[in-house]
């Protein structure tokens, strides 16, 4: 395990100082690693704590943002055509659920229990604890996607999200600095 650290430390040292922030951004947008883990990352490769956090954290938060603002579209599309396809009775056509088996490829095991556990969370605590405890099921680009899809405005999932991606960021970070001390490195 020590020589792939100093492996990475090693890489990471020959990437200019200013650039190693946008490194761990970038990390920081790739799902289940998110701001948490490319902060980890970046502490492990011997980036300062706080400027690894914030870059982890900055990288998740916008690449979340990308992700509700096409969310958002697709839900407008979606709703505007079930509205052009109503009835004269006021009856709506209903269109193919997200995720349904007819026509579609089936979503993998782990990410059908994780949004059944977001939906029983969202349902439970709201957007605000559902937001906060998410990272334990899905990626925060799949949670903010839900949320939109599920009909909560962009700019509360926006705000959640971010709430959550600073919490989760900034605990794993401290954690990773204090692991890293107790290691003496």
């Amino acid at each position: 395990m020590s020589a792939l650290t100093e492996g990475l430390q090693d890489f990471v040292n020959q990437v200019p100082e200013v650039l190693q922030p946008v490194g761990v951004g970038l990390v920081g947008m790739i799902p289940y690693v998110e701001g948490e883990g490319a902060a980890a990352l970046g502490i492990i490769a011997g980036v300062n704590p706080i400027v690894a956090g914030i870059a982890g954290a900055v990288g998740n938060f916008l690449s979340v943002l990308v992700v509700v603002l096409l969310s958002s579209r697709v839900r407008q599309s979606v709703v505007a055509r079930r509205a052009g396809r109503s009835g004269l009775d006021g009856t709506v056509q209903t269109l193919e659920a997200p995720g349904s088996t007819s026509g579609s490829t089936p979503r993998s095991a782990r990410q059908a229990k994780g949004q059944t556990r977001l939906r029983g969370w969202l349902t439970r605590f709201g957007v605000p604890g559902a937001s906060l405890l998410a990272p334990l099921a899905l990626p925060t680009q799949l949670t903010a996607a839900f949320f939109v899809a599920s009909g909560v405005s962009k700019q509360r999932v926006l705000l959640w999200q971010a709430i959550a991606i600073i919490v989760w960021t900034a605990a794993v970070a401290a954690a990773a600095t204090g692991v890293l001390s107790l290691l003496g490195w």
